[in-house]
């Protein structure tokens, strides 16, 4: 991939982010979503590169656009995979909550996992607790690990955890550790890349959330150099079904970061829409807005975190086209 695309898949994302954040705590997140996904489409258009989608807003008959097989790009340029959450917490915008992002990952072409629409297990650590972790361990084991690789005393990890009712018992396995949860309402591709960075305050995620947001934090931590595992939990037949059309007949199987994103490159953008631990949301002032955005390339192991300012009366559509 060529290293001019970092900065423009952070266009994508702002345009996403700007779009979606006009819709904060107004209660209406399928507005928000389509704001995201229209601006994130329009801006793509613009990027010389040949996409194909991986994981996104759904199959072609679900999804208008940034559906799975759409071409995105010029038709020149390099062949990539792309995955996108034109906006990675809809309720978190709705509510006017924390850590709503506008996420895209893109890698090498045929080097990201195709992950169906599912829940999957998953487990994440920053660099200092690579190799540490077990998906199949003990809840106990795993925080004693994280604990030790980062020479804390297990009162003072933190695990991220979203708050549903299906984690009623990790919920309470932790506290019988003694470790601190952080419980949030969504968003853990957010929480995923958090473990990477101490300043966010997150030690672990653990739990079960989406498959296709497996692979955008996969995409994430390959380039701050930690760790995901993930094992898919279907929950009907159809689902199953879906593993075995996959040949995984094995519903046991742990993938490891290698099956997520298999590359040696990968590039990761993510625009805060709402404010968040490691990124601030969208502020509006008359004709401009700021906005956040963190992008990281594998290959480099480069982290930029760039702040823009945006002139609404000279793009109000968001995009220039070449």
């Amino acid at each position: 991939m060529e290293r001019s695309l970092s900065m423009e898949i952070v266009r994508v994302t702002e345009a996403a982010a700007l779009k979606s954040a006009r819709w904060m705590g107004r209660g209406k997140k399928e507005e928000a979503d389509d704001a995201a996904t229209t601006a994130m489409r329009d801006v793509f258009d613009t990027i010389p590169m040949q996409g194909t989608v991986v994981i996104g807003e759904g199959e072609r008959d679900e999804a208008p656009m940034l559906y799975i097989g759409e071409e995105l790009g010029t038709g020149s340029g390099p062949g990539v995979d792309v995955a996108v959450d034109p906006l990675e917490g809809t309720d978190i915008v709705a509510q006017g909550s924390w850590n709503a992002l506008a996420v895209i990952a893109i890698a090498d072409r045929g080097t990201l996992l195709h992950a169906p629409d599912m829940y999957m297990q998953k487990i994440a650590v920053g660099a200092e607790a690579v190799g540490m972790i077990d998906i199949n361990a003990s809840t106990r084991e795993n925080l004693e690990a994280v604990a030790k690789a980062k020479n804390k005393d297990i009162e003072d990890v933190v695990a991220t955890v979203l708050d549903r009712p299906r984690h009623q018992k990790l919920i309470e396995e932790i506290r019988e550790t003694g470790a601190r949860i952080k419980l949030i309402p969504a968003g853990d591709v957010a929480a995923a890349m958090n473990t990477a960075f101490d300043d966010t305050g997150v030690d672990i995620l653990l739990g079960i959330g989406g498959a296709p947001e497996g692979v955008l934090a996969a995409a994430a931590l390959k380039c701050l150099g930690g760790e995901i595992q993930g094992k898919l939990v279907p929950s009907n037949e159809e689902e199953r079904e879906r593993c075995l059309k996959m040949g995984i007949s094995d519903l046991e199987k742990v993938f490891y970061m290698e099956d997520f994103c298999s590359g040696d490159d990968a590039i990761f953008a993510a625009t805060g829409v709402t404010d968040g631990e490691l990124l601030k949301g969208v502020q509006f002032k008359g004709s401009s807005a700021t906005t956040e955005t963190v992008v990281m390339r594998a290959k480099s192991g480069t982290v930029r975190f760039i702040g823009g300012e945006h002139s609404l009366q000279k793009k109000p559509n968001l995009v220039i086209k070449p």
